[in-house]
């Protein structure tokens, strides 16, 4: 009988959706909820070993604005696509907003020109997609 690997004996990861309490306790919601099951997040914000890209099967605690852990979830799917590729399919397992791309864009466009100080955001501006699963609470 053997021990707990490494991966299993490190702690998760803990975040909040957004940046800034308000939408993190909104997103979050939607996730409860079971609306919200995928996020996305520009390339440009990881940077190997601080901020390694998402993998499939990693754990993530989500906590809310307050930064109270509130869920444990799993990612099933990653891909880094160009924003003018991402999917309808996506947009809605995003779950924000009417769910549509069109409102996918406009929210990420805002977002990404926002946090990162762009003046805009091109089609070929890479995006990292995650899809997870809700595992706690369910």
């Amino acid at each position: 009988m053997g021990g707990l690997t490494v991966a299993e004996n490190v702690a998760p990861v803990a975040w909040s959706f957004g940046d800034n309490p308000e939408q993190a306790d909104r997103l979050l919601g939607l996730v409860l909820d079971g609306t919200k099951t995928a996020t996305s997040s520009a390339l440009s914000e990881y940077d190997g070993d601080d901020a390694p890209l998402p993998r499939e099967g990693d754990l993530s605690i989500v906590v809310d604005g307050a930064g109270h852990p509130k869920a444990l979830i799993r990612t099933t799917d990653v891909a880094v696509v160009p924003f003018g590729e991402v999917s309808d399919d996506f947009a809605a397992a995003e779950g924000e907003g009417d769910r549509s791309l069109e409102a996918w864009r406009t929210d990420h466009t805002e977002f990404f020109t926002r946090v990162l100080g762009l003046v805009t955001v091109p089609e070929d501006f890479m995006v990292v997609t995650e899809r997870f699963e809700l595992l706690y609470p369910r």
